[in-house]
Formats: C-alpha cells, structure tokens, sequence
C-alpha cells in the first residue's frame, strides 16, 4: 500500500500478472465528493475503498441507508475510521469494479512499482508528491553535491541521470560546462528538505522515467 499514486490518495498492488489494482480514497466525512471520486477511480482498478472517519453521534452518511445502498451498486467498499484510530468495515465491494481506461491503469500500476519505499501520506495535498521521477531526481542531486560531474559519471547510481540532468524539470542542475552540470541552490535546498543516503548504497532503477 503506497499513498498518493497517480493521483488517488491510497493504492496497492496485488500478486499476480497483471497484478490485482486496489484503491482507497480518503475524506474527513463520508459525503457525495468522496463517491464521485470512487467513480473516476473505478476505471483504473478491480476494487475501490471509500474511508472517512465516523461521526461521532452515528448520525452521518455512512448511517443512511440510501449512501451505503449507492455505494453497494457502484460495488464501493466502506471502511468507518473511529477516534481511536480503529477502522471498521462497514460494506465490502460487492463486485470488481470495470476495467475501462487500461492506459491510465498501467501508468497507475508502473509508478507504484518504481516509486521506493512509500514516502507520501495518503489523502494530502498541500506538500509536492514524492514521485518515482522526483526521487530519481533527488538521488542525482545527492552524487553532485560533491562536485560537478558529467551525466554518465552518475548513471552507475541513476540510469537516467542524463535525461533528468538535461531537462532540469525542479530547476536542481545547472550546466557549467558542455556535459558537465553542478547542483543550484534549489537543489541543495531540495536535498535538506528531503536527505538522501549515500549515492554508493543507491539501488540502480532500469525504468524509464517520467516528470511529475
């Protein structure tokens, strides 16, 4: 389970080729907003979770009988999230949700599988989202702090380093000399905001890359 993936604020990947989409989107209430979001999120996925917290007098929609009947035919599953941090399954899906953006589904499906680790909180908005491209990004920005070097003196630690390097999509690199680039004050800036292990014990990453 990785948050903020694609723009849905909870995914997991189940086992299997092609893997089993699951996702979860995440609001302080249950209300019509968090469904509509479901319904976008269901051409991308074989099961879709709606999580809010439940209100403490029992009196919100996750009690009417009219939400949770709505949510069982789109085949939404509920999950209640009390004080206590307890979650509770209020409507499991009833059916698989329909496949019908398969090219949508498999962006969704490779930036799970790229991005490491799960560094981002589902359900926020209001921080950068820490991509795969971003942390590839990020890694090229910790060799440089060194000194400058040339793309392929760090596509040993990122493979990708030369194109990231060359379209500077965070504004992280600057070029010095033909082929030769060095970190800007925004890159270190970025490298404090979010530290980075040594470059040596980085893990080489064949996949192609796309900016956030």
């Amino acid at each position: 389970m990785k948050g903020e993936i694609g723009g849905c604020d909870m995914v997991a990947l189940g086992e299997g080729d092609p893997p089993i989409v699951v996702i979860c989107e995440l609001k302080l209430s249950f209300n019509l907003e968090l469904v509509l979001q479901g319904v976008d999120r269901a051409g991308v996925c074989d099961e879709v979770w709606l999580a809010a917290r439940l209100s403490t007098k029992g009196r919100g929609r996750e009690a009417d009988a009219r939400y949770r009947n709505l949510c069982r035919r789109l085949g939404f599953g509920l999950l209640g999230v009390a004080a206590s941090g307890d979650v509770h399954i209020l409507l499991s899906p009833a059916a698989a949700a329909a496949r019908r953006d398969p090219r949508r589904r498999s962006r969704l499906v490779d930036e799970h599988r790229r991005r490491r680790g799960d560094p981002v909180e589902g359900g926020g908005s209001r921080s950068p989202i820490m991509t795969a491209y971003r942390q590839q990004a990020l890694s090229c920005a910790a060799v440089l702090r060194a000194g400058a070097l040339r793309p392929r003196d760090i596509a040993p630690t990122v493979p990708d380093a030369p194109k990231i390097l060359q379209r500077n999509v965070y504004g992280w690199f600057a070029r010095t000399a033909r082929g030769v680039y060095e970190l800007t004050d925004a890159g270190r800036s970025a490298l404090s905001r979010w530290p980075q292990p040594d470059p040596a014990g980085a893990e080489e990453d064949e996949q192609t890359l796309t900016p956030a």
